[in-house]
Formats: structure tokens, sequence, C-alpha cells
């Protein structure tokens, strides 16, 4: 049996910040990192709204092994979307 990728001692985590242009508005950017790429994703801050100008900014903590971690910010760049790393607190020395 195959153990689930949260489950593997490779798993690592990176933080990042991630700006969604209002015509992604209908789009599953997020859920698309779960579905197709397999990560752990955790929404640790959202910004939404009028302060936005129609934006999405989303704080996000994604966890996965490094080639899943890789394919899914090729998957976010692939979309032109701003991508702003974030220094991992814990100190895996992952971030993009």
């Amino acid at each position: 049996m195959i153990a689930p990728a949260f489950q593997s001692s490779n798993i690592t985590k990176i933080r990042l910040r991630l700006h969604i242009p209002g015509h992604y508005q209908q789009e599953p950017v997020i859920s698309r990192l779960i579905a197709i790429h397999g990560l752990v994703v955790n929404i640790t801050g959202a910004m939404l709204g009028k302060q936005t100008n129609g934006e999405g900014r989303f704080d996000l903590e994604l966890r996965g092994t490094i080639p899943q971690i890789r394919h899914g910010l090729a998957y976010l760049e692939s979309l032109n979307l701003k991508i702003v790393g974030k220094p991992n607190t814990e100190g895996d020395g992952w971030s993009c």
C-alpha cells in the first residue's frame, strides 16, 4: 500500500503570498494545487474585495514533496500570477 503524500518523511513546506487577478475569480486556482498537484494547502491569510481592486491575495502554506511543490509553482507561474516568497519560520530552508 502506498502511503499518502502527507505521511511521507520527505515532505517539506513553503510559505508564499499569491496574488490572483480578478479575471481568475471563477477559476479554482487553489483547488487545482490540491487536486492536480497533490499539495496540502493551508490558507493562513487572505484579502478579497474592494480593498484589493478585484484581486485576491492569499497567504499560503504548501506542503508536499519537492517535486509536487515544483510542479505546483510551475502551474501558478504558467498562469502569470504574482508569487511572493515568505520565509519559512520553521527553518527547513525551503522558500520560493
